[in-house]
């Protein structure tokens, strides 16, 4: 029987400037996910949590909890473009244009903005991506830069494979 490798991610070499990666998971939310998301995270703004309170808003329902659909789109991008990460540095010009509620569902794609060497660590490189995340009607919902430092081919540490 031969033994195949699946998909490694990418590592610094692989990123060039003006790539787009059209993340390959949806995931929907759900009304259980919100609530939970925001009381795990001690926000106490009713109208992630209660539908009535949220009723008397100009949504009508509640909305998504903001920092989920960050983490969500965030996480959608793992795949493509840190699954080889040393370490995020930052979420720069984070942008939520429209509302996310319970059900919608969730698709991003990032573009690679810019690359370059590490100056103080030789084992990793600096990317820049911008990230979108639209819903299933093809609404913009959010959109951020995220710059992150990757490790270089042969350079990150080993998974203990059985």
């Amino acid at each position: 029987m031969a033994v195949k490798t699946g998909w490694e991610g990418r590592f610094f070499e692989d990123f060039e400037v003006g790539d787009v990666y059209p993340h390959p998971l949806g995931r929907t939310l759900t009304q259980n996910d919100n609530i939970s998301f925001t009381l795990m995270t001690q926000n106490t703004a009713p109208l992630h949590f209660d539908q009535h309170y949220a009723a008397q808003t100009e949504f009508r329902r509640p909305l998504i909890n903001s920092c989920l659909t960050l983490a969500l789109v965030t996480g959608q991008s793992v795949t493509d473009v840190s699954q080889n990460v040393f370490a995020n540095l930052g979420w720069d010009e984070v942008r939520l244009p429209n509302p996310v509620f319970e059900g919608d569902t969730l698709y991003s794609r990032s573009e690679v903005l810019e690359t370059r060497e590490s100056r103080s660590r030789p084992d990793v490189g600096v990317v820049t991506v911008r990230t979108e995340g639209h819903n299933q009607n093809g609404v913009l919902v959010i959109s951020f830069r995220r710059t992150l430092l990757v490790y270089r081919r042969g350079k990150k540490p080993q998974v203990a494979r059985p």
